[in-house]
């Protein structure tokens, strides 16, 4: 008794199907006490229901409806009030009372109203899922058993009706317990289709994001060349708004709307170049057959970005080459440049030693540019470590101060001493060899003209060597990282492409700020925590 008060006071939140079923029950209660209510007001049924007393029957039907209506009322009013079960239990209760009490008024077991008894079990065990099915089985049986008792003290009764309402009163608990059994199977059901719902909807979601994301375009087109699906890239490649409601093939690109509609006649998978209508761009579209809802799949590849992608295998085969070419010259450029240093021994006429000072300089400068070549060659080879970052600046000022001290005093350090990034030593030490060394070049050359700050920022560590010369004119700002540019003649022009590439290759970036007032450069690699 305890779960029947508790499920009747405490209001509950069952999910929406629980109500829309308890909502169908009740309605299917009303229709059947309306049906009572018109068959005893404009039929004579007393020889069939109501013998014992037809008047009283007529008003059992009218109050088993005006029940039905009040129950329907209240659970569609009251759900904050009274809970699911406690609206289910009504229900039931009123139906065992109501049925027993016409059994009664029409002969017992014999008239057939036990059978509606099985039906409000059956009914209650599928809406209630299993709940409280088997007191609800043994509310009727009392009921039936009080019914056939008290007609055998009334009325008169023979012995094999209390047969009958004994096999009823099984029937009772066999419809209870199959209606549990069925509703704990529906609830598994339920339980594992709302999961696999949950999947569905995660993977379609990821489906989703995957497709957003790609750099090809996709379309998903029906045989009429309706388009079902696309993704923002598939109108990018086509120059149109991603936000437009594209809804015909032609929307996109008339050619391709013909090109489809000569391809579905074959179905076979296939890829044709085709340009846009500004003639702009070339793209390979791929057709894919349609699958079992017939619709077909086009993927669209933007043949720009593949030969983009190309040129930069053929820059990096090109990269190699070059490396190992210059590993080759550097050994006849040795023997040229010892050579030339003997004929400078020999002491001839002027112009002798102007030729042997050329090939020197010359010789010395091609050395220096496949140094560099070789040392561009080396930048995946990187092995970071952490770095403190003002012992490892103020050993490198030293080092470049070694034949003129007193440009130690040209450098002003703004470095916290317990900062350290994550850099491999010996790029590090190329990079700012690189940087200094320019800053050195083109400073005012007074005490404090270059300065070197860290400062930390969001995603890791900020170097920064600014200098107090000219600047770096607009002009020239964007070819200063290019290879081989360069402002001095006796300059190899790859100086600051090599920072910035070893850079890259430690995770790090190598930028060219604002004048401050002269030249600025940022570098921004990951710190240490």
């Amino acid at each position: 008794m305890s779960e029947i008060a508790s499920s009747i006071l405490l209001p509950g939140e069952p999910p929406e199907s629980f109500r829309r079923s308890l909502r169908y029950f009740n309605l299917y209660r009303g229709l059947v006490a309306l049906l009572f209510v018109v068959a005893v007001l404009f039929y004579d049924l007393s020889t069939a229901v109501g013998a014992v007393s037809p008047a009283r029957f007529s008003h059992l039907c009218i109050v088993y409806l005006l029940l039905a209506v009040a129950i329907l009322f209240l659970s569609e009013h009251w759900q904050r009030r009274l809970s699911f079960n406690g609206a289910l239990a009504i229900g039931v209760i009123t139906d065992i009372a109501s049925f027993t009490l016409m059994m009664y008024q029409s002969g017992g077991v014999r008239s057939g109203f036990a059978y509606m008894l099985l039906v409000s079990l059956a009914g209650a065990g599928l809406v209630g899922q299993g709940r409280m099915t088997l007191f609800y089985a043994a509310l009727a049986t009392l009921a039936v058993l009080i019914e056939q008792g008290m007609r055998v003290l009334t009325l008169v009764s023979e012995p094999v009706d209390f047969f009958q309402a004994g096999v009823m009163c099984i029937g009772f608990f066999g419809t209870a317990i199959s209606a549990r059994l069925l509703a704990s199977r529906v609830i598994a059901n339920e339980a594992l289709a709302k999961h696999q719902s949950l999947e569905l909807e995660a993977q379609l979601h990821i489906n989703r994001r995957v497709i957003r994301d790609m750099q090809d375009g996709v379309l998903v087109v029906d045989r009429d060349g309706n388009v079902r699906q696309h993704n923002p890239q598939a109108a990018a490649l086509f120059g149109m708004d991603a936000a437009n409601p594209l809804v015909r093939l032609s929307d996109f690109s008339t050619a391709l709307q013909e090109r489809f509609s000569v391809w579905i006649e074959g179905k076979h998978e296939c890829s044709e170049l085709l340009r846009t209508a500004g003639g702009q761009s070339l793209l390979r579209v791929r057709f894919l057959p349609p699958g079992d809802r017939g619709n077909a799949l086009l993927y669209i590849e933007d043949m720009v970005l593949v030969q983009a992608q190309a040129q930069q295998i053929k820059l990096a085969a090109l990269g190699r080459l070059a490396a190992n070419m210059a590993h080759e010259i550097r050994n006849p450029l040795a023997s040229i440049s010892h050579a030339a240093e003997l004929l400078g021994e020999e002491h001839r006429d002027d112009t002798h030693a102007r030729l042997t000072r050329i090939i020197n300089d010359n010789t010395q400068r091609l050395d220096r540019i496949v140094g560099e070549v070789l040392e561009l060659g080396r930048r995946d080879r990187a092995a970071p470590e952490d770095i403190d970052l003002l012992s490892f600046c103020g050993t490198l000022i030293e080092e470049l101060a070694l034949h003129e001290p007193a440009r130690t005093m040209l450098v002003a350090m703004e470095i916290a001493p317990t900062l350290m990034i994550r850099f491999d030593r010996g790029h590090l030490h190329r990079v700012l060899s690189n940087l200094l060394t320019n800053a050195l070049r083109y400073s005012s050359g007074g005490a404090g003209a270059i300065r070197v700050m860290a400062e930390i920022v969001p995603g890791g560590v900020a170097l920064h060597v600014i200098d107090d010369g000219a600047g770096i004119s607009e002009a020239l700002r964007a070819q200063v990282f290019e290879p081989f540019f360069t402002t001095r003649t006796s300059g190899t022009g790859l100086g600051l492409y090599i920072a910035r590439e070893l850079c890259e290759a430690n995770g790090a970036s190598l930028d060219l700020r604002e004048n401050a007032p002269g030249a600025h450069f940022c570098i921004h690699a990951q710190g240490v925590s």
